[in-house]
């Protein structure tokens, strides 16, 4: 299926005979016990490699391998999947697989705070230094790499402020050093950034977002480039992690139609993020489709398109004034996540977040989720915000 469009791949891929047995979506396999017809059967399916075969409900089953085969056909030249039960568990994974205590990380600083919160709680504890660096230093990385770093953590766009990394030039530097490189890829998914042909070695998903789409499950991914799975296989045996069989089901259910809906979800964020661009009360729309975002060059040399994620930056107010604009939003809910079909604005604030480099705005900062309403009544939604903002600013 290699040769298929995306479109065709989220459809069909994942989709074996023996798995289906003739439904259209793989059953949910339960399963924690699997009986053995005799000991000699059950002491060589032990000794024999289990990947994509019965031998504990933990290694998975039909259904888990049915959605790890199909992220991994989105992946050119990856080589195989694994699933987990959150993205931060996914993230957790990754970096467990590829660090030991002494080792050196090298994180973008505009990176989801679980990921900084993982670096500076649990590898800090593990003997592991965390080293944040700008995100748009491209190959300027070369200077901040030691003999003792083994793994360099991107997250482009940056799921708050949106800077996209030179990718390329990241990954050139640390292959001319043997380091491994991951990335969390939740915001354009395999379908708006095929990581691992860009080089790669662990490209990471919070499938809780656009591949379940409906915000109903919790879901996370790892997809290996060739070579590289092993490892990640065992680290991941040895915690435990599994992803439950219900939750894998719903997340191929959501991957079947995740290409119309990030069509979706893209043209409608355009069209709201260019309309913001010309309100008095936004100072800056950080979109990376449009041109003043940090990093648009790159982004349009290395995406296929944008989803629905962006923020924008208001011209002055306070607290209070944001509070104004988001309590009284109508199709906008409040709260975590995004990628699901509803829409969503939440208050975020870099300046917490940052220790190499240092956030200022003219205003505070809000994050919308552009769902799947018809974006006309969610610009008229945030033009009514709007107004509630600039009374409250005064």
């Amino acid at each position: 299926m290699s040769d298929e469009r995306d479109a065709t791949k989220v459809v069909q891929a994942g989709r074996k005979p023996e798995w289906t047995q003739g439904i259209v979506n793989p059953p949910v396999w339960r399963a924690s016990t699997i009986l053995y017809d005799s000991v000699a059967e059950l002491r060589a399916r032990g000794a024999a490699d289990t990947h994509h075969k019965l031998f504990y409900g933990r290694r998975g089953t039909p259904t888990q391998w049915s959605l790890a085969d199909a992220l991994t056909e989105l992946e050119p030249g990856a080589e195989a999947t694994l699933l987990y039960p959150s993205g931060v568990a996914a993230i957790a994974a990754a970096l467990l697989a590829v660090l030991a205590p002494g080792d050196q990380l090298l994180l973008a600083d505009n990176a989801y705070d679980p990921t900084r919160n993982l670096a500076n709680g649990l590898l800090k504890r593990f003997g592991i230094e965390t080293v944040f660096y700008d995100p748009l230093i491209g190959a300027g990385i070369a200077g901040l790499c030691t003999e003792r770093t083994r793994a360099i953590f991107m997250e482009s766009p940056g799921s708050l402020t949106f800077e996209v990394q030179d990718i390329p030039a990241i990954v050139a530097v640390a292959k001319a050093r043997g380091i491994t490189t991951l990335l969390d890829n939740t915001w354009a998914t395999p379908l708006l950034l095929p990581a691992i042909p860009l080089g790669i070695d662990y490209s990471i998903l919070a499938c809780t977002k656009y591949v379940v789409g409906h915000s109903d499950v919790m879901l996370g991914s790892v997809t290996a480039a060739a070579g590289q799975y092993q490892r990640l296989r065992a680290t991941t045996y040895q915690l435990g992690q599994t992803a439950s069989p219900d939750d894998a089901w719903l997340g191929a259910r959501g991957l079947r139609t995740m290409a119309v809906r990030l069509d979706q979800h893209g043209r409608s964020a355009r069209k709201i993020a260019e309309w913001l661009t010309g309100r008095p009360e936004v100072a800056r729309v950080l979109h990376p489709a449009l041109p003043d975002c940090p990093g648009h060059e790159t982004f349009v040399r290395d995406f296929r398109g944008a989803s629905g994620l962006f923020s924008f930056v208001l011209n002055g107010g306070d607290e209070a004034a944001r509070a104004a604009l988001i309590d009284g939003l109508q199709h906008f809910g409040i709260g975590y996540s995004w990628g699901g079909y509803e829409s969503l604005a939440i208050p975020v604030d870099p300046q917490h977040h940052r220790t190499a480099t240092k956030w200022e705005a003219e205003g505070p900062l809000v994050r919308l989720q552009i769902g799947l309403e018809d974006a006309d009544d969610l610009i008229a939604d945030l033009e009514a915000g709007l107004a509630r903002f600039a009374k409250a600013r005064g």
